[in-house]
Order: structure tokens, then C-alpha cells, then sequence
């Protein structure tokens, strides 16, 4: 039986179509999984008996299984789910002032195999289905509203787990259902973002599939470092890689995201960071930075409060708009993979 979920509100609509029904039934049904919640087709009331009994011998609507989950002392909480295949993934929320934003996964581990990511060093299992993607937002939204008095969940982040651009199709379907407006999860595209490692075709894809923003993990300023840190620069250089997002499509007045990921004695000289400003000075774009997270599994180090600073204050000196991002969840295993990984290390006692 397949999960409902894997379905687009015009594929659903289809879907009743070939079954000679009214395609209008869709929007119905999307409202009852994604605006009310629903577990069953039995609690949708507007449908009639029959319908529901076709549905539920054609469908279901399962829930993702939080096998484990980790709250930080500032209220970042990492969600550990299990597929159904004994694969894991994660979600995290991230506590913001008035309101949470949600980091999801869109693969099974990584093939990508970036040297400072932890997800990496496990490897690659597979593709998320559509279905697992939505689920991850649908189920931490209602998780929230277990929670009483806790604000909305209203900005989405394709950061977790894997690479979003290589598991295209299911990333762009799944974010056809984020952003319906009408029957789906009603998030504004300008509220969800998309993270790659720089796969140059799918990004001149993505600007014509979506509204969603784009951000770039970029982290060196020269080949043969961004090489040395992420292997797809041999397949697409950076001189392809600002070339494509140069010609991204977008709105007039969207930026691209440059995440930097500060590494101590790698990427973080003065010479890194006038590089980075002559590189992004014909892009419409604004820089995360970002103080490398340390793991266990790997001999990257920090950099220190002081060369953040500097580094920061090169790129403000020549107007690029910059912030550093703030680590959230360090007393917890908040690192992209560090949940699944400790999980890992229990199931091997």
C-alpha cells in the first residue's frame, strides 16, 4: 500500500481522474493530512463512506517512527527518526525568537563525501522518497503542537542529511507540497531553502521549479582548497559553479546564501576573505559564516572568537552582507549525522 504522501496535490488530482471521480477531491484530502492532521481516512468526515474505504484500500498515511530525540539548554531539539527499512534520519528544530525553523534531510547519508561533515564518514544508503521528506515537516509540526504555548514552526531548511539537488525529483515534489498555499503545508517559498554542495545543473534547474531560496556551501576561496574539502569541486569548479549562480533565476529582490564554514588554519586568512569578496562581487548574494562544529571523526579545528571577528570584519568593510551563524545545540549531539551516529555506536554494544 503507498504512502499518500509520495502523491503532489496534481498528481492526486490525476489519480481521481483515472479512477472516474472528481479530481476536486484532492484539496479535500490534502487539507485533512496537512492542515488537520489526520492518521486515517475514516476522520475525514466530508468524504463519504465508500470513498473512504476506496482510499483506504489504495493508501496510507503513516507517521515517521522517532526512535530517539535530544532537547538543548537553549531549546534546540534533534529528532532522530527510523524508516521503515532500519535506516535513520534527522530532523532538528531550531528555537529563533518568535518562531522554530526545522532542518530536514533529504537522503539516507551522503555521497558527496565532504571532508569536514560528519554524515559523510557513514556513507550513502539511499534516496528519501517524497513522502519521508514531507513527513519530517508534517510530523515536527505536530510534535510542536503537542507542546503547549510553543511558537510556529514557520521556515523550512534543506540542511540535514544528504544532498537535496541529488535526489532531484522527490526534493522538488516534496517542496510542491511544502509551499501549496492552498491545501498543503502553506509555507512561503521566501520562508524555505534549499542547501547544495554545488551540483551546477540542478541548480539552473531549481530556479525554474521553485520559489524556494538557494544556498551554496561554498567554504574556500580557491580550487585546490574547496577540492582538498569537497570532492564535486572536481566536477564542477568554482569558476562553474558562480558562473551558474550568476544565471539562477529568481526574484529581484532574493540573494543567494554563501555558507563558509570556517575551518582554524584552512580558510580563515585575510587572504580567504578578500578572495571571497572579489568572487562574490558580481552575484546578487549574502555570506553565512559559519564556526566549524567539531566531531569526533574528524581533525578540523575552530577557529578562535577573534579570527571569526576578523574574518567578519573584512567582508562588512566592502559592504558584502554577512553575519555568523550561531551554533545552536552544542551540549547535544546537534551536528548534522552526530545523533545517528551515537545511535549507532548503542546498537553495536
Amino acid at each position: 500500500m503507498e504512502d499518500i504522501k509520495n502523491y503532489s496535490r496534481k498528481a492526486l488530482e490525476k489519480w481521481f481522474e483515472n479512477q472516474g471521480m472528481r479530481s476536486f477531491r484532492a484539496g479535500q484530502i490534502f487539507k485533512w493530512i496537512y492542515l488537520r492532521q489526520a492518521d486515517s481516512f475514516e476522520e475525514m468526515t466530508d468524504l463519504g463512506k465508500v470513498l473512504r474505504q476506496t482510499l483506504a484500500s489504495h493508501f496510507s498515511i503513516p507517521r515517521l517512527e522517532l526512535e530517539r530525540s535530544e532537547v538543548s539548554k537553549d531549546g534546540t531539539e534533534k529528532l532522530l527518526f527510523r524508516l521503515t527499512d532500519g535506516n535513520y534520519i534527522e530532523s532538528v528544530l531550531i528555537p529563533q525568537k518568535d518562531h522554530y525553523t526545522l532542518c530536514i534531510s533529504s537522503q539516507a547519508g551522503c555521497r558527496q563525501a565532504c571532508k569536514f561533515c560528519l554524515t559523510a564518514k557513514g556513507g550513502f544508503h539511499r534516496n528519501l522518497t517524497c513522502a519521508e521528506i514531507v513527513s519530517q515537516v508534517r510530523d515536527a509540526r505536530q510534535h510542536l503542537a503537542l507542546k503547549n504555548g510553543t511558537a510556529p514552526l514557520s521556515n523550512i531548511v534543506f540542511m540535514g542529511m544528504g544532498e537535496p539537488l541529488d535526489n532531484y525529483e522527490a526534493v522538488i515534489k516534496a517542496l510542491s507540497i511544502i509551499t501549496d498555499s492552498d491545501y498543503g503545508l502553506k509555507f512561503s517559498p521566501r520562508r524555505v531553502t534549499v542547501s547544495t554542495c554545488g551540483l551546477v545543473p540542478e541548480i539552473l534547474r531549481l530556479g525554474l521549479d521553485t520559489e524556494a531560496n538557494l544556498a551554496i556551501s561554498l567554504n574556500a576561496t580557491q580550487d585546490s582548497t574547496r577540492t582538498a574539502l569537497m570532492p564535486v569541486n572536481r566536477r564542477y569548479p568554482m569558476a562553474k559553479l558562480l558562473d551558474a549562480c550568476g544565471r539562477y533565476h529568481m526574484k529581484p529582490r532574493n540573494k543567494i546564501t554563501f555558507e563558509y564554514i570556517l575551518i582554524k588554519g584552512i580558510n580563515d586568512s585575510d587572504a580567504d576573505a578578500h578572495r571571497l569578496v572579489r568572487l562574490l562581487a558580481p552575484i546578487k548574494a549574502k555570506v553565512n559564516l559559519i564556526p566549524f562544529n567539531p566531531h569526533e571523526k574528524s581533525e578540523f579545528q575552530r577557529p578562535s572568537p577573534g579570527d571569526v571577528s576578523r574574518f567578519m570584519q573584512i567582508l562588512l568593510d566592502r559592504q558584502v552582507t554577512a553575519i555568523v551563524r550561531k551554533s545552536k545545540g552544542d551540549d547535544i549531539s546537534a551536528a548534522c549525522g552526530q545523533l545517528k551516529a551515537k545511535m549507532g555506536e548503542c546498537c553495536q554494544r
